[in-house]
């Protein structure tokens, strides 16, 4: 495939990891990625999880966004507490990109990525959730029966902050890519 004109908007960085970290996802996106295919170096961006200024960080990455004309296709996980990027339950759903505490349950689900405990950073710039929900087509890719109970409850519950990926329901154009154990719990199942 050729990447020669896409760019690349990554949806979090982890705030106050520098991008050589391999637990930053700068680092992750370009050794597991973007080395590997034909993207152009300048069209590749992710927040900048060294900006002490959270405010700059965050208008920055929103300036990318417009800048390129908004989010073509939007790839997203889902956390097993039903958080989308780093928007963890009860974010506000008119947020965009903005700086967040990570919940207990992300720091302790994360930490086995980590040396010792206390090398998890607890905040990160991400994207939030009205930035998501103007991408043009989402993709959701969920796998293993972890995820059953949170897969039913997000595409098949009430939409609510407590459940932020919910709020996906609400957007026309959204592909959920999911095994059959990460379905088991759903009420339909094709």
């Amino acid at each position: 495939m050729d990447f020669s004109r896409v760019s690349s908007v990554n949806l979090d960085e982890y705030r106050g990891l520098p991008k050589e970290n391999d637990q930053s996802y700068h680092y992750f996106m370009q050794h597991n990625f973007f080395e590997h295919i034909n993207i152009r170096p300048d069209h590749t961006f992710v927040p900048d999880g060294m900006e002490t200024d959270s405010e700059k960080a965050c208008l920055a990455h929103e300036e990318v966004i417009r800048t390129l004309g908004g989010v073509d296709l939007q790839l997203l996980g889902l956390d097993n507490n039903g958080h989308i990027g780093f928007n963890e339950p009860g974010a506000a759903f008119e947020k965009e990109t903005h700086l967040v505490d990570l919940t207990e349950s992300t720091i302790q689900a994360n930490s086995r990525f980590f040396e010792k405990p206390e090398d998890v950073p607890t905040q990160a710039y991400t994207m939030g959730i009205k930035t998501i929900m103007q991408a043009k087509k989402i993709l959701v890719v969920v796998n293993g029966i972890g995820k059953a109970d949170i897969v039913a409850k997000a595409f098949w519950g009430p939409v609510t902050p407590q459940v932020p990926a919910s709020i996906l329901q609400m957007h026309p154009d959204v592909t959920l890519v999911a095994d059959e154990e990460a379905l088991s719990a759903s009420p339909y199942r094709e």
